[in-house]
């Protein structure tokens, strides 16, 4: 069997996509490997209507909806995918058959590279965060910490002062500029120079959130909630693989309409790195399914 598209990845992006070309009674098959993320969030935000949604509730929503118009979903990985003349074959893991498909739609996303703090495993989505803008107002006027490198750190406490005046920004046994000090003095930015080796929580069971940060050296910083500026990675190298165009902070180079200049190869969510927020996310899936379809009854007219 031959599908119109293998979606590659299951998060908002491809499910998204899946639920347009479904109604478009497309031959769909979705691929995910069950790894979101946003595994670690208790909640969403910025998603009109569905603002403080569990991201598993929305899952569920989604998956129902697939079914209805017929879309096929399987858990697993996708381990290649090559382009061939008139369309894909694409491999999952631990199958032996190969499917086709006639347009390919890579939804994969990105990995956060975590800082490597003891406790912070433990205390992630429940006071450490990477995104302000998802998770920010839920910490409104209260004690915030910025993580970052130099001026990744100065940066993203800059932005937490949106949120709150008490912000530290915690650079991790990197200096700052005399420039970048006197900007962090300015906004009245408290810096910690120390490296930072402990995230210490507060509260027990369901109510344990981050309480302080222990340093090699100093006083620990009582804080409610630590934000990260650290890198992240694509989570496949499927897209590099079938020869799309890399941005230089490593997100995949795509038109307007989802398209990445390899004929019948879209990319939809997180993985161009533009703005990574669920609802931007589904609507790029979106616009790729409506693309995918477009090119699909162009090729039916050709050939009939």
């Amino acid at each position: 069997m031959e599908y119109d598209t293998i979606i590659v990845g299951g998060g908002p992006a491809g499910l998204s996509a899946a639920v347009v070309l479904g109604r478009c009674g497309r031959r769909v098959l979705v691929v995910d490997a069950g790894k979101p993320r946003n595994y670690a969030a208790r909640h969403m935000h910025n998603f009109l209507s569905r603002d403080g949604i569990k991201p598993a509730e929305l899952r569920r929503l989604a998956l129902r909806e697939l079914r209805k118009y017929g879309v096929e979903f399987l858990e697993g990985r996708v381990a290649a995918a090559e382009r061939r003349e008139d369309g894909f074959k694409v491999r999952v893991s631990g199958e032996r058959r190969v499917r086709r498909a006639r347009t390919v739609l890579l939804a994969t996303g990105v990995v956060d590279k975590l800082p490597e703090i003891e406790g912070l495993d433990a205390l992630y989505g429940v006071g450490v965060h990477h995104c302000p803008y998802c998770d920010g107002w839920e910490y409104t006027g209260k004690r915030l910490a910025a993580y970052g490198k130099g001026k990744k750190g100065l940066g993203l406490g800059m932005s937490l002062l949106t949120w709150s005046s008490d912000v530290v920004v915690l650079t991790d046994g990197s200096r700052l500029t005399a420039r970048e000090q006197a900007r962090a003095d300015a906004l009245g930015l408290r810096v910690r120079l120390e490296k930072v080796v402990e995230l210490l929580g507060r509260g027990r069971g369901a109510r344990r959130v981050l309480g302080r940060v222990r340093f090699e050296r100093g006083d620990d910083e009582g804080v409610d909630a630590m934000f990260f500026n650290t890198d992240q990675v694509q989570r496949s190298g499927l897209a590099g693989g079938l020869g799309c165009r890399m941005t230089d902070d490593g997100g995949v180079v795509r038109d307007r309409r989802q398209r990445t200049g390899v004929a019948g190869l879209y990319l939809a969510g997180d993985a161009s790195k533009d703005v990574q927020f669920v609802v931007v996310a589904a609507a790029e899936g979106a616009k790729a399914g409506v693309a995918i379809n477009a090119e699909l009854q162009r090729r039916d007219r050709d050939q009939a």
